[in-house]
């Protein structure tokens, strides 16, 4: 009789076992990079300048219901960066700014997701830029999830992210480009994303 109700309670633990591990599987995003930008503003003097990176990995889990298991990662490319003016691309990426060649990635590893409330999220993780590393909250908002027109049994999700980082705060200015007589300090970067999944 012992025996039997081992038996029938290591099968409940491992049932339970098995529908922790369904309800804690955040969905994977795959990122539509036709459809997704990853832009910047700075100002010269007065005006702002735009620029965007144009080649970089990421890996989206996210489940609004689950946001325990969801998780960001984000790796970009530096020498990727595009202001659309040649020579002031290729000074960006000199060792006055952001030194590409010693530190060819900006990273962002989120430690944890948690809602703001109306679809507004925070992704609470580490920003790292050139040789500096911080604690980083990054905002996002989701802006919705449908079902594709086009493909059957796809899920099509979109995303977008507003915030400021100072420059200076990750070395991205040296020697006399520190002082933000020229360029601004604060850099607003605007993210918007599209992803697409296969339904369960």
């Amino acid at each position: 009789m012992k025996k039997n109700h081992l038996f029938i309670f290591t099968l409940l633990i491992l049932g339970a076992a098995s529908f922790a591990a369904t309800r804690y599987a955040a969905i994977s995003w795959t990122v539509d990079k036709s459809h997704t930008s990853i832009t910047f503003e700075a100002k010269h003097f007065f005006t702002n300048v735009p620029g965007a990176f144009e080649s970089y990995e990421a890996e989206v889990n996210f489940d609004p219901e689950n946001l325990e298991e969801s998780s960001i990662n984000v790796q970009i490319d530096v020498s990727s960066i595009n202001t659309k003016n040649e020579r002031r691309d290729g000074h960006l990426q000199s060792a006055d700014f952001f030194q590409s060649d010693a530190y060819p990635h900006i990273t962002f590893s989120s430690d944890k997701i948690v809602s703001t409330g109306d679809s507004n999220f925070e992704a609470h993780g580490t920003l790292t830029i050139k040789d500096v590393s911080t604690d980083f909250v990054m905002p996002f908002t989701l802006l919705g999830i449908m079902d594709s027109p086009w493909q059957e049994n796809t899920l099509i999700a979109g995303f977008e992210s507003e915030f400021s980082l100072l420059r200076n705060d990750y070395n991205v200015g040296t020697g006399d480009w520190i002082s933000d007589a020229v360029v601004g300090d604060e850099i607003k970067v605007m993210i918007d994303v599209e992803v697409n999944t296969q339904k369960n």
